[in-house]
């Protein structure tokens, strides 16, 4: 059975580890870290979202500056907004939640936060700084990805690792990081001829395809590591009595590789619940850096 990699369980220890953080520096800043999520319009997935992230502020002590434009905002009020966070000292991390309303250019808007806000680790700056090895805010979901593998001390070097997937959010990112803990790291794709004969190479296989259910046990080797960064909604069979609920699922078919493979993450359970806890790490690694104040979380910022 697959050593399960547990998202969840990781999330609420590193809370724990922020808190405590977060306790030992107030006096020193005058204040708690503050973080920004700025919304645009009412997709109903991105207002679930920021209350989740809303909900862990509240508990580790972050203080949150949510904003919420209409539907119809134009470029210049959303950039007006990102302004104001920027010069707002109280704001030590700002988000902008995707997807944005039609008719909003998302790469202008994200190029607009000041890089050493930017807790989402999505400027161009810090994808820079990323790939030069140099500090600065990290990738959400692969730095979540990188603390569970090192969680459950599932060593990188000189391991063969694919990344299905080539997103400036989630698989570039993904591979330079693999590549910084001295894996050897091949990048794969929707083009990819004989996927399957690339996956199977993989001692550590992460899934970010955005396509369910698309891996199974025809692409993984026994052994082999997998973890399953998509998150997707099922709607219930045509037959379905009424009231069924939607399933969620992940990029991965779990159920094929849990006698295959070494370890897996779950869907949910996984990923996920890191990705929202980074996006902390990083609010409050910039409030450190801000303040002069020594922190604990080296490891994972690295």
């Amino acid at each position: 059975m697959a050593l399960r990699l547990d998202g969840k369980q990781l999330a609420a220890e590193l809370e724990e580890r922020l808190s405590k953080e977060i306790a030992a520096g107030t006096a020193q800043a005058g204040r708690p870290p503050g973080l920004a999520v700025l919304r645009v319009g009412d997709d109903p997935a991105s207002g679930v979202y920021v209350a989740n992230k809303e909900k862990a502020c509240a508990r580790i002590g972050v203080a949150s500056y949510g904003s919420h434009l209409p539907q119809d905002s134009t470029q210049q009020e959303v950039l007006d907004a990102i302004a104001a966070l920027n010069a707002d000292s109280r704001v030590d991390g700002i988000l902008l939640q995707l997807p944005l309303p039609a008719g909003l250019d998302e790469g202008p808007l994200l190029a607009a936060i000041d890089p050493d806000k930017d807790a989402d680790g999505l400027h161009t700056l810090n994808l820079g700084r990323l790939l030069k090895g140099e500090p600065g805010p990290r990738s959400c979901t692969p730095a979540g990805v990188m603390a569970l593998l090192a969680r459950h001390q599932l060593s990188l070097e000189g391991k063969r690792a694919v990344v299905v997937g080539r997103s400036i959010l989630v698989g570039q990112p993904m591979a330079l990081m693999l590549q910084a803990a001295n894996a050897t790291v091949t990048v794969a794709h929707s083009r990819t001829t004989d996927l399957a004969a690339v996956t199977r190479q993989a001692d550590v296989l992460v899934v970010a395809a955005g396509k369910p259910r698309m891996i199974g046990a025809e692409h993984v080797s026994p052994g082999a590591v997998v973890v399953d960064v998509g998150i997707h909604r099922l709607p219930p069979p045509a037959d379905a009595p009424e009231g069924t609920k939607a399933k969620l699922c992940g990029d991965v078919r779990s159920e094929e590789l849990s006698e295959i493979a070494l370890a897996l993450s779950p869907v949910p359970g996984g990923v996920g619940p890191m990705t929202v806890t980074m996006l902390l790490v990083n609010t409050v690694v910039a409030w450190s850096r801000r303040h002069g104040i020594d922190h604990g979380l080296a490891d994972l910022v690295v």
